[in-house]
């Protein structure tokens, strides 16, 4: 039976990670909450990882206008304690996990980044993820594995798809921004991505290195308002499309953040599907409290 550490537990992608284990009983699973395990601690984290054959992270500093006036702090949650965990794991032989970000990129392409395109993060959250990203590079570089998300919307935290159904009960009409583009990404879905994955690891099958944990496809913020409101049934054509200059944030947004999903067939595993399809999931499945079911 293999033991898994899961870091971050009590976020929204933590908690789905959990319920998907929690259909496992091959494996032992360890939820380490940020009461439970600060991974900023580098002892703390020797001490959490020690026993487990596999680790997947999802504690992370996530406030990104944050990270703008607080880079050290974000730097040190992002960066840092990856660094931590990623010396724990090469100390004990755990494989790693780490759920890092599409913000190391610049955001000016026009087809989707490769796995291994360049980065060059323009605010201080994609800095300090990129930091991360090193760090398992550096100390893991057989057995660390690296999973970009973005556009994470689920049942357990904030996110925009809980923001546009919050507004459309406040607000006859929302203005929201048609030219930022991406991928929306259940987090349900991705738990379970991360979950074979890690699977794949442990089993030798999946080489190292960097893979991309969105849903095929693209949309834009605009898009993707309009979807949800056609799944709770609202009128779509209360979105109305603006520009991103209308919302002035400390931190400059990436214009592009389509990802591509190459390297999932080298560990033999199929990408997540089209955001279509799981938004639709992700609205049939959830029971309340979930933000788009109705109680």
């Amino acid at each position: 039976m293999s033991r898994v550490l899961v870091t971050g537990a009590g976020g929204m992608l933590g908690r789905d990670l959990l319920a998907v284990l929690d259909s496992r009983p091959d494996l032992k699973v360890t939820a380490a909450t940020r009461a439970e395990v600060d991974i900023t601690d580098a002892a703390a984290v020797r001490a959490a990882v020690a026993g487990h054959d596999l680790v997947v992270n999802t504690a992370a500093w996530t406030d990104v206008d944050g990270a703008e006036e607080q880079e050290a702090a974000a730097t040190a949650v992002n960066g840092d304690a990856v660094g931590h965990l990623a010396a724990a794991c090469a100390a004990t032989g755990a494989r790693l996990v780490h759920v890092s970000t599409d913000y190391v990129f610049p955001g000016d392409g026009t087809t989707p980044y490769a796995e291994d395109a360049p980065t060059a993060p323009i605010n201080a959250y994609g800095r300090s993820k990129l930091a991360g990203e090193r760090a398992v590079a550096r100390f893991l570089p057989e057995t660390g594995y690296v999973v970009r998300t973005a556009w994470l919307y689920g049942a357990h935290g904030p996110n925009f798809v809980a923001t546009m159904l919050r507004l459309a009960e406040q607000r006859e009409h929302l203005d929201v921004v048609d030219d930022q583009h991406g991928q929306p990404t259940w987090s349900y879905a991705l738990a379970a991505q991360l979950v074979a994955l890690g699977d794949a690891a442990l089993a030798g099958r999946a080489p190292a290195g960097v893979y991309h944990g969105t849903c095929a496809g693209q949309t834009t913020w605009y898009g993707l308002a309009r979807a949800v409101f056609t799944l709770r049934g609202l009128d779509p054509d209360r979105i109305r499309p603006t520009t991103s200059d209308r919302f002035r944030r400390p931190a400059p947004r990436p214009a592009y953040s389509v990802l591509g999903h190459g390297r999932w067939a080298a560990a033999g595993l199929p990408p997540l599907p089209d955001w279509h399809t799981t938004l639709a999931d992700a609205f049939a499945s959830a029971a309340p409290p979930a933000p788009w079911k109705v109680a």
